[in-house]
């Protein structure tokens, strides 16, 4: 069953997720009527004025675009003008009212790139890694005015035994997933062939906010977990530790089975002409790293350039 090209709804999304999501919609030819993002802001270090990925999407696409700064009356009356059939949301990055949520006819449906109720919040994909999920996924909810609290109806599993992935690929991952999921989720919906199903509340799994300082290294941490981080913060906020008072950013690390032993957990050894990390629980071993200032190098690479890096404490 396919999207009919005469479903007029509206999209709502912000981020990089938003845009793949919109990519695998096109790809099944169907294209949104009007995008809602948010307002441009200061961004990068010059804090210069940037706008949201999707805006560009946007206009390389020739859609309507709004950026209301708030989902106010006068927003509510500009979108009640026209006869829209349903509103999809993916990582806009506000909760929406409720009387937003009821102008179309057939609702609101939010993709959420987990397995709810678990992970619900603004950051399910870094949490699934964090965590060492060995499966996530996305799920099509019905919305109500809660944070990802609507019912379910329909989800698709991923299975994450068989690769390791960074941040990056995973968003591409559940995205282009959750874009095919959606395809056949809207037309049945709107055909009145699925039944919503409620969460089961007492499940529920949040996640936390992600701060630059995330990204600091301990390394009386296991190594399991910093392995995590690093695939997790990938391409942000990115893992680092710092060396002789310079911050070096950890891009690629594995944890590694070795009997090398330190004196401390955070010295630098050798190891097979790489660098092997001593946590407090097993070892890392970095495949790549960036000094401050300094463009990536493989760990090769940075021991030649860099050779009284092994035996010293990072911190």
């Amino acid at each position: 069953m396919k999207i009919s090209n005469g479903v007029n709804f509206v999209f709502f999304g912000t981020s990089q997720f938003a845009i793949l999501i919109l990519e695998t919609l096109k790809m099944g030819g169907v294209m949104p009527s009007l995008i809602i993002t948010t307002p441009d802001k200061p961004a990068g270090r010059g804090l210069k004025t940037a706008p949201p990925p999707i805006k560009r999407w946007a206009e390389k696409h020739a859609t309507v675009l709004f950026q209301p700064k708030k989902l106010d009356d006068d927003f509510f009356y500009k979108l009640q003008d026209t006869r829209y059939k349903i509103f999809i949301v993916a990582a806009y990055g506000k909760l929406i009212p409720k009387k937003i949520l009821e102008i179309p006819e057939k609702g609101a449906l939010n993709i959420h790139p987990s397995l709810l109720p678990c992970w619900r919040g603004a950051d399910p994909i870094r949490s699934s890694i964090l965590a060492g999920d060995t499966e996530t996924g996305v799920t099509i909810m019905l919305m109500d005015e809660k944070m990802d609290h609507g019912p379910i109806l329909k989800s698709k599993i991923l299975n994450l035994k068989s690769k390791k992935y960074t941040y990056t690929e995973l968003e591409k991952e559940l995205a282009k997933l959750g874009g095919k999921l959606l395809i056949q989720t809207i037309p049945e919906w709107i055909e009145g062939k699925i039944k919503p199903k409620e969460q089961n509340h007492s499940q529920a799994t949040y996640t936390k906010k992600i701060t630059k300082e995330d990204g600091r290294i301990s390394w009386n941490e296991d190594a399991t977990l910093i392995e995590r981080k690093i695939r997790a913060f990938n391409p942000w906020p990115g893992t680092f530790t710092f060396w002789n008072g310079k911050r070096i950013k950890i891009l690629e690390g594995r944890t590694i089975e070795t009997k090398l032993k330190a004196s401390a957990a955070g010295v630098a050894l050798r190891h097979d002409s790489a660098i092997a990390i001593p946590c407090k629980k097993g070892v890392l071993l970095v495949k790549k790293l960036q000094l401050e200032g300094k463009s990536p190098l493989s760990a090769t690479e940075f021991l030649s350039g860099y050779p009284d890096f092994v035996g010293s404490n990072l911190t």
